[in-house]
Order: structure tokens, then C-alpha cells, then sequence
């Protein structure tokens, strides 16, 4: 049973008394909720949350452990964790140390007991802020310390790879750049047969055309796309040259490259149940998000672009197709883990695309 005392402080000067799981050291982040019912271990070890404390509005959390099979990263970035309650005694065959033990070992700190469902509503009425995860009750010295501090801007340099490595397939050949991206995304390529490169995120246009690739994907990452160095450059020289297919950061930086503009939103979208509407087909997707930022609809007119997926929540742009390049982007994540795979498809769209591009090329 959990005893120790730890306190979730917010900016706002909200204080919520709970109990210590995890690591002790202390976490500041922003903090954030996921209302994901299932996926934990993906969440907490998605790049995307890089200097983030997640509330999972989900009241329960670790019975199913943690296992050495699913992690979207081998170094989880995330901040802290916040839950209802937090279950050390995991029951699943696939279960190899607790939640406890996992995030004791990448020094994540957690709390838990504390009400998760005033957390969320407190974040969806005010929106995202600053938090600490602390042992200590100098609480004044605390929020003094969160209202004067800046969020740091360089999440994608830390979380991308530093050097360039191949996954083998016998088709196509793709470069993901990687601006902090999940695993599944290599493994949904390798399904569809794709050779996949993955390089760091600034990497220039001149040596991913030099690697010749059929594709370029743009992956998805952390923070504000508008502080991913050189990443617009890059892409507007790849633009006509070779298809590229952004998701989630990838999908923001390909607006940006266009002369469109983001947004941060006031509380975002993260979870794995967030329906969005195909404006092709009329269809309802159920789709895995996780972003703090979101392309202007207006700031679209006149980059070609057209919009093809919705949010049925609050109409926010979630995909977009080029009429006249090889281009098209989501705001979600196609390769779930976790989540549906409502989205699979955009994955062979993609292979589609890159089929079009050579048949004209040969032709």
C-alpha cells in the first residue's frame, strides 16, 4: 500500500495531496490528461510527451504491468505521472516488472489517490499549465518558481536519433525523419514491405535525395513545430522532388512549409478513442492523438492544400492532401500503438502514392 505523501502542484496555485509511486526525484512539466482506456505503457513511453506530467483520466492504471515488447522508445522523456490509482500487482502473461518498478527505473516520479476527474476538468477549463510533482510542502516557493520558469524549446533535438539506421524490407524505400517518433511507425512501414532509414531531424534535403528514396515520412514529435530547427527548410526543398507523408509534428511542419500557420490549442487532444470525420467517405475514424497544436484552417487558403479529415469534436483540421504535389498529412497517429487501427489504410495511401510517383517517372 502506498503511504508516502506527494503533492501535484499547478501554477494556478492548486494543490493536490496524493501518494508517492514511482521515483523520488522531483518532476516539473506541463501538465497534461489522456483519456485512453487502454495503452498506457505506448503513452507513457511516446516521445510526444517529452517535459510532460500525463493525468490519465482512466481511474485505474498498471494491472497490466509493463513488458519488454511495447515500448514506443527505450528512453521514456515524460515528466511524471499522475493517476486515480496506481495497481502494483499486475495479472497478464506478458507482464515483466510493475508499472512501479518501470518508471522507478527511468526515474519518472508518479502520484497517485488524488482526483483525476478535478485535474481534467481544471486543464479543460483553463487550459494546459505548468505543474510539480513534489515531496516537499514549500508549496508558495513552488507555483512562485512554475509562474517565472520558461518551457524549454529544444524537445525534438533531444529525443531524435543522432545517427542514421536502417530497418530492412523488400519494397519501397522510405526515410523517416525523426522528430521524435514512435516505434510503430517503423514496424507499420516494415508490415507494408517498406526499407525504412531513419535519420535525425536535421537532416538536410541534399542527403536524404542523395539515399534515393521512393518516399520521405515525416514523423511525429514533441513540442512547438515552430522551434524544430531548419525542419521547414527541408521540407520545402523536398517538396515536387520526391512524396512525402507527414503524421502529427510531421503534419504541422508540412502547413508550415506551405506558408500556413499553428496554433497552440487550449488544452489539445491525447487519448486513443478521438473521433475524426473523412470528408472523402463520410466515414467516422477512431483515432490515437497526441498534440498541443493544431494548423489554422484559415491560414490554408491559398497553399493548395485541401482538407480531408476533421475533428468531429471541435472541427479542428486533422488531415490534408495537396492538389497538385505528392504531399498529404494527418494530424493523428495511422500507426496507433495505442489505439484503433481505424487509420491503417493511410499507410498503403501511401505506398499508392509512391507506386503513382515511379509508374510516372518510368513512363
Amino acid at each position: 500500500m502506498l503511504t508516502e505523501k506527494r503533492y501535484l502542484v499547478l501554477e494556478d496555485g492548486t494543490v493536490y495531496e496524493g501518494y508517492r509511486f514511482g521515483s523520488d526525484r522531483t518532476g516539473e512539466g506541463e501538465l497534461v490528461f489522456n483519456t485512453s482506456m487502454t495503452g498506457y505503457q505506448e503513452v507513457i513511453t511516446d516521445p510526444s510527451y517529452t517535459d510532460q506530467i500525463i493525468t490519465f483520466s482512466y481511474p485505474l492504471v498498471g494491472n497490466a504491468g509493463i513488458n519488454t515488447e511495447d515500448n514506443e522508445t527505450l528512453l521514456p522523456t515524460v515528466r511524471g505521472i499522475v493517476l486515480r490509482e496506481a495497481e502494483n500487482e499486475p495479472s497478464n502473461f506478458r507482464s515483466t516488472e510493475t508499472l512501479d518498478s518501470f518508471l522507478n527505473r527511468h526515474g519518472i516520479p508518479g502520484i497517485s489517490g488524488v482526483d483525476t476527474r478535478s485535474i481534467t476538468r481544471r486543464i479543460r477549463d483553463k487550459g494546459v499549465m505548468k505543474a510539480s510533482l513534489a515531496d516537499a510542502e514549500n508549496h508558495d516557493e513552488i507555483i512562485e518558481l512554475l509562474q517565472n520558469s520558461p518551457f524549454r524549446t529544444d524537445q525534438v533535438k533531444r529525443v531524435s536519433t543522432k545517427s542514421p539506421y536502417i530497418s530492412t524490407g523488400p519494397g519501397h524505400r522510405v526515410v523517416l525523419i525523426d522528430y521524435g517518433k514512435k516505434e510503430n511507425i517503423v514496424r507499420s512501414l516494415n508490415n507494408k514491405g517498406c526499407d525504412v532509414t531513419v535519420v535525425p531531424f536535421d537532416t538536410s534535403a541534399a542527403d536524404i535525395l542523395r539515399m534515393q528514396p521512393a518516399g520521405v515520412m515525416l514523423s511525429n514529435g514533441p513540442g512547438d513545430p515552430e522551434d524544430v530547427e531548419g525542419a521547414v527548410e527541408t521540407i520545402r526543398a523536398l517538396i515536387g522532388r520526391v512524396p512525402v507523408f507527414g503524421v502529427c509534428m510531421g503534419h504541422q511542419l508540412i502547413g508550415l512549409a506551405y506558408g500556413a500557420s499553428s496554433y497552440k490549442m487550449k488544452f489539445g487532444h491525447r487519448g486513443s478513442n478521438v473521433p475524426v470525420k473523412n470528408l472523402a467517405t463520410g466515414r467516422i475514424e477512431i483515432t490515437s492523438q497526441n498534440h498541443g497544436y493544431s494548423i489554422d484552417p484559415v491560414s490554408l487558403e491559398g497553399t493548395g492544400f485541401e482538407v480531408t479529415h476533421t475533428a468531429l469534436n471541435d472541427g479542428t483540421v486533422e488531415g490534408m492532401r495537396h492538389k497538385e504535389h505528392p504531399v498529404f498529412s494527418v494530424q493523428y497517429h495511422p500507426e496507433a500503438s495505442a489505439g484503433p487501427h481505424d487509420s491503417e489504410y493511410l499507410f498503403s495511401q501511401f505506398i499508392q502514392m509512391m507506386d503513382l510517383v515511379k509508374e510516372d517517372k518510368n513512363a
